[in-house]
């Protein structure tokens, strides 16, 4: 959670891997909120969130934040700010924009307040937290400090307490053409709803280059009260099919479309 390592010619050394270079190894060492999903960017520079170390709270610094590097870890900086905890992003095939989901804070009961879908197209925006969620609700402890309007609200509000994972554009051809450039998201599940949602992948679907609907795409993971998958991430295949995975099960799905 606190360092990055690199492994060199992996893929050619699998039955012996090398010992790993360090690239960076001082990031905060918070458990909350801790686990990274990292990536590089059409910018050559490697995006790396730091979450808040609570549910909510004013923590400064980089947290609540994603960051990027260069390949070796130098020239680190905060892309973006108020961000609580994103898990997954991904950038838009045409224009190169940061697109990235955001779990929303918990307590403040089973309908608010939703999880979020962002749109970064450039650096140095703020993204609400801890003042405003989801682009329109103050925070009880901190919404009096800073308004809603002086942040950048959400593309899309997801469903409260979903736990919106990995997110993916649809570059490949084998789905229908009314899929192309639409997000896939997988989707957790809730863990304190009294009804539970999510454990599920979802569609956003784009127009002119801002979201637009957003709808289950493949569900059944929950069964009445219970889970028996949680979706954790999607991944576009070359010839065109989407991975899930679900640390629940412990298995990886393949979702092909047959005309």
């Amino acid at each position: 959670m606190s360092r990055i390592l690199r492994y060199d010619a992996i893929e050619s050394r699998l039955e012996k891997p090398p010992d790993p270079v360090v690239v960076k190894d001082d990031l905060p060492k918070d458990r909350g909120h801790g686990w990274k999903f990292i990536a590089f960017g059409p910018d050559g520079k490697l995006y790396v969130p730091i979450g808040a170390p609570c549910n909510v709270c004013d923590p400064g610094d980089p947290y609540a934040s994603i960051t990027r590097m260069d390949p070796d870890g130098s020239n680190f900086e905060i892309f973006a700010r108020g961000v609580r905890n994103t898990v997954g992003f991904d950038w838009h095939p045409q224009t190169g924009e940061l697109w990235f989901t955001d779990n929303g804070r918990d307590w403040l009961g089973d309908d608010l307040p939703p999880d979020e879908l962002n749109r970064a197209p450039v650096a140095g925006l703020h993204f609400g937290f801890p003042y405003c969620h989801g682009g329109y609700i103050p925070d009880p402890s901190f919404g009096a400090v800073r308004g809603c309007d002086e942040f950048v609200p959400p593309e899309m509000n997801l469903s409260p307490h979903v736990a919106s994972l990995g997110m993916r554009f649809y570059s490949g051809s084998a789905f229908p053409q009314e899929y192309q450039g639409a997000i896939f998201i997988a989707e957790h599940g809730s863990w304190n709803r009294a009804d539970p949602i999510g454990y599920r992948v979802t569609l956003v679907r784009l127009e002119n280059g801002t979201a637009a609907s957003y709808e289950a795409f493949a569900e059944g993971w929950l069964q009445g009260r219970e889970a028996w998958g949680r979706p954790v991430d999607v991944l576009v295949m070359p010839d065109g099919a989407l991975l899930v995975s679900d640390d629940r099960a412990g298995a990886i799905y393949r979702i092909t479309y047959e005309g």
